[in-house]
């Protein structure tokens, strides 16, 4: 198994904010757009560098999206931050006519999300926002899963023509992806090969996807392990060439079951190739306050149940 190694815990905000900072300057008609929330979304340094390309809208997130879609039609890449929960709940409205429907390019950056949001508990810990934006027609969602990846997709958002919601998070977690990587937009990523069981992760749970990966391997399983940091659109051809090879899959992720990248691949492998599939992710019941490690824990979203996971998975099949 081809070993990873943590260069050092970083928040994938951060990723994001040096992004957007990048991106500003290969591209002058980015602009950035913020509730009340620039310090926490890491926008600080674009703002800083271009102050004439930055917006403070104030707790106002509907104005904030409206003004936004202006912008694009204008001929602006406008990022607009905020944390997920009011990036996609509190606005949905406005994301569906103003963003998806009217075909804008709004980059929506949606920091904050999850359960790893911590302390601040149920209300700002938003667990249904990938399949809020998911389903909205024309809307790409990456989940990326570390600094480095958090930066290279910002840049490749900036860059692709149409809606996106990328999401991110406020704790600091294990960097290993490679520093100054391309993204690739709907483009799995196999990181681990295996032939016993495919272990499909995104975001905060990649991580522990490969630590679960090395704990199988002790006991003589040999676990897959790909990196979904788009979800949409999915790479269904790089689902089945695992599926083909191993026969089952877990997907792990920081959302509800419902709507999340779990349910979209089981949704393809049920009409490409029925396999057992086993969710290691929240199940119809919302978050609480706490630190992020005592709540990935509590909620099973961690290396020991992705392990569990992929042997029943096994037994099932």
């Amino acid at each position: 198994m081809k070993k990873y190694i943590d260069t050092g815990k970083k928040d994938t905000r951060s990723g994001f904010g040096e992004g957007l900072l990048e991106l500003g300057k290969q591209m002058d008609n980015v602009v950035a757009l913020t509730a009340d929330l620039k310090g926490s979304v890491k926008m600080d340094a674009f703002a800083k560098e271009f102050p004439q390309r930055f917006f403070q809208c104030g707790i106002a997130e509907a104005n904030m999206i409206n003004t936004a879609a202006g912008l694009s039609l204008s001929g602006k890449v406008p990022f607009v931050g905020t944390f997920a929960a009011f990036a996609t709940g509190r606005v949905y409205d406005q994301v569906r006519m103003c963003v998806s429907y009217s075909e804008t390019n709004v980059k929506i950056a949606a920091s904050h999300a999850g359960i790893t949001l911590g302390e601040d508990g149920a209300t700002h810990q938003i667990l249904e926002d990938i399949g809020l934006m998911r389903m909205l027609p024309g809307m790409v969602v990456i989940n990326p899963c570390d600094f480095n990846q958090t930066k290279a997709a910002t840049i490749a958002a900036g860059k692709h023509n149409g809606p996106v919601y990328l999401r991110f998070g406020r704790p600091s977690v294990p960097n290993f992806t490679p520093e100054n990587q391309e993204f690739v937009i709907g483009k799995a990523i196999l990181l681990n090969e295996g032939k016993d069981v495919s272990i499909f992760a995104t975001g905060h749970l990649v991580w522990e996807a490969l630590i679960a990966a090395e704990e199988l391997e002790k006991e003589g399983i040999s676990a897959e392990v790909i990196n979904i940091a788009t979800i949409k659109p999915l790479d269904v051809k790089a689902v089945m060439e695992s599926i083909n090879k191993t026969g089952c899959a877990v997907t792990a992720e920081e959302h509800f079951i419902a709507g999340g990248m779990g349910e979209m691949i089981a949704g393809v492998l049920a009409t490409e190739k029925p396999v057992p599939v086993e969710y290691v992710a929240i199940n119809d019941r919302f978050g609480q306050s706490g630190t992020p490690a005592e709540l990935m824990k509590a909620y099973g979203l961690d290396a020991e149940h992705i392990v569990a996971a992929a042997k029943k998975a096994i037994k099932r099949k």
